[in-house]
């Protein structure tokens, strides 16, 4: 019960908390309803950063989510030309996040990251499908265990991101359900990946970790 009402944080949300506790002293110094307001969004930074413990289902037949929120595009697509993947054709699953849901990402199923590429861009709403190829993103390509066929998780920052941050290393392996990096405020995921049977649909909101996205 502890944990769920107070999960603990990722260590991106630390300065982010203590500047938003300074400012709240020094608020409510001034205003109670001012200082009230800065205790509301000292909550809401609290809830944005954290990082609660999931339970996947451990088993590498199966792709879980890389995110929490919505599914907003299931659809065949080239891979991404900065993986030099433009001639292979991927389905592509897209999940929005907005700012009431956990930012931290995980990998879909066991593997080793191949790659990690990060590139910088602009920053337009994440619902939008131009933000795949214009928003500031970062690359994850993953070699499965099980299949041996590759994954490619891409983040990609938001209107109001300006940063994503990644937690991993090139070569490293990762368990299913193992964190990958988040992206501070509203954002969205990519997952390409080949010859799956999808088990996720259009609309529904999915947990990072644990929501089956694919199957073999």
């Amino acid at each position: 019960m502890f944990n769920t009402i107070f999960p603990k944080i990722h260590k991106e949300g630390y300065k982010f908390l203590a500047i938003s506790i300074l400012i709240t002293f020094v608020a409510l110094f001034f205003s109670k309803f001012l200082g009230l307001i800065f205790i509301i969004i000292t909550i809401w930074v609290y809830y944005f950063f954290r990082d609660p413990e999931r339970i996947s289902i451990n088993d590498d037949n199966f792709l879980v989510s890389p995110a929490d929120g919505l599914i907003i595009d299931i659809s065949e697509r080239s891979g991404p030309e900065e993986l030099r993947l433009e001639n292979t054709t991927y389905t592509k699953i897209s999940i929005f996040m907005n700012v009431f849901n956990c930012h931290v990402n995980r990998v879909p199923s066991g593997g080793q990251i191949q790659e990690i590429y990060y590139k910088p861009g602009k920053f337009l709403n994440a619902s939008l499908d131009k933000a795949s190829e214009e928003n500031e993103r970062n690359y994850f390509k993953i070699k499965l265990n099980q299949s041996q066929e590759e994954i490619v998780i891409v983040q990609i920052a938001g209107l109001i991101a300006r940063r994503i941050v990644c937690d991993v290393e090139q070569g490293q392996e990762l368990k299913q359900g193992d964190r990958i990096g988040m992206i501070r405020f509203g954002s969205r995921v990519d997952l390409y990946f080949k010859n799956k049977k999808v088990l996720a649909k259009l609309g529904q909101n999915v947990v990072a970790g644990e929501s089956l996205i694919a199957s073999i």
